[in-house]
Formats: structure tokens, sequence, C-alpha cells
């Protein structure tokens, strides 16, 4: 295989893996959003991911930043109200940034962009209780890792999986400060933001992939307390996030 058909075979094995873990979290994705939202979340990325799913598996010859393109645009024409636009125009204009492949460089670019042009098109900020809250420290913990710790990209993208895990457990104690859920104003108060899950469930599985297609082996070693504590225990996040720190974690 030449590096081109490498890249654009782990690109749309990625979207694969993301459309394949987005439909097994449905479910949770639509009964957090029940308690803060329209209860459509789960609903639309289900849909705009199984489109999503369909083209990008017909797409062998294609480009990395053809295959990623593809995702904006299905995600625009697929996914109702505001997120389609949202997401998918994010997307469709952040792909540019991989015209010249898949490196270090142009992922970390693809990233701020992304994040960019995310946070001017819906107007949110970390702590308003979004996406932003995982998105944001997800992105500036891979550049960092990239530009100033000098870590390979895998080692980053792990890292900043774990500041996405992070941020989701922080949107949980967070006031709603933009989108359906700040109608409820203090009572959205003690719930998970589904934006944010979603965004994590999306980077865990561009981690796994990644794992997989670099032969490396992932170490998250920098992970939340609540949501380790919610794992041992079988907890709701929100649960974790109002109680005591396991013993022995960091």
């Amino acid at each position: 295989m030449t590096e081109h058909a490498d890249a654009s075979e782990a690109v749309r094995d990625a979207v694969l893996e993301a459309a394949d873990r987005i439909e097994e979290n449905k479910t949770h994705l639509t009964d957090l959003d029940s308690a803060i939202g329209d209860a459509d979340h789960g609903a639309n990325m289900s849909r705009g991911f199984g489109a999503v799913a369909e083209r990008v598996a017909e797409m062998d010859d294609a480009e990395p930043h053809e295959i990623v393109k593809t995702v904006g645009t299905t995600i625009i024409s697929e996914v109702g109200g505001a997120a389609g636009p949202l997401y998918g125009g994010s997307i469709m204009s952040a792909s540019t940034e991989l015209a010249d492949g898949v490196t270090a460089e142009t992922t970390v670019a693809f990233a701020e962009a992304y994040l960019e042009k995310l946070t001017d098109r819906g107007g949110a900020r970390v702590g308003d209780k979004t996406m932003v809250d995982a998105l944001t420290p997800a992105v500036h913990t891979y550049k960092k890792s990239i530009e100033v710790d000098g870590l390979d990209p895998l080692a980053a993208l792990a890292k900043a999986v774990d500041a996405a895990e992070r941020g989701v457990a922080y949107t949980v104690p967070l006031r709603a400060r933009k989108g359906r859920a700040s109608y409820l104003d203090w009572r959205s108060v003690g719930h998970q933001d589904p934006g944010a899950t979603s965004t994590l469930i999306l980077a865990e599985a561009i981690l796994d992939v990644a794992a997989e297609h670099l032969d490396g082996d992932v170490e998250r070693d920098a992970r939340d307390p609540a949501v380790i504590r919610a794992e041992k225990e079988g907890l709701d996040l929100a649960e974790a996030v109002d109680g005591e720190e396991p013993e022995g974690a960091e």
C-alpha cells in the first residue's frame, strides 16, 4: 500500500468505527438529552453518522481530506436543526487542513480549525455546558502534546481523549448557558451534557483505530477520578461526580 492509501484507509476506518459507536450509544445519548434537551441527540447523531458510513464505505480511492469533507457535507444534509450546520459545516471547513495528507502537523491544524469554526458558529465557550467543554481541552492537549512535549501523534491523541473525558465530567455540575438546556437554568445542574458525551465517543473511536493502524499501545493514565469511580461502582457519571474520589485515584 502507498502512504496515501494507508492514510485513507485509516481515516475511512475511523469514520466507520465512529458511526458504529454512535449507534451503540444512541439510547444513552437520548437518555442524557431527555434530561436537559429535546431528547433527539441520539437519534440525530445516529441518523447522521449512519448516512456518513454508507457514503464513506464506498470511497476506496478518495484522499483523506475528501473523506472528511464528505463526513461534513453528509451531516449537514442528514442532521436536522442547528446541529447539522454546526457539526457538519465545521468539519467540512476544517477538512481543507488535511489536503497535504495526514501528519502530526496537519491533524493539529485540522483540530484547531474545527474548534475555531465550531465556537464561531455556535457561540459556546468553555463552561457553557456544551460539547465545547470536551472538545476544547482535547484540542489544546493534543496541540501541546505534539508541539511542546514532543509526543508522537498516538500518545498525544491518548492524552487528548483523557482531556475530553475530564471535560465530560466537568459538564455535570455546570449550569447550562447555551442551547435547549439553558432554558432549565439551575435545573440543568447535575446532568451530563450529551454533546460533550458524543464528542468523547467519537474521540475514543478515532484513538482506537489510530492505535490499530499504527500498531501502538494506548496508555490513558490521566483519567478523571469521577469517571474511574463511575466505572468501578456502576454509577452514572452525575452520581460519581457528587461522591468521593476512589482510593488511589490520580
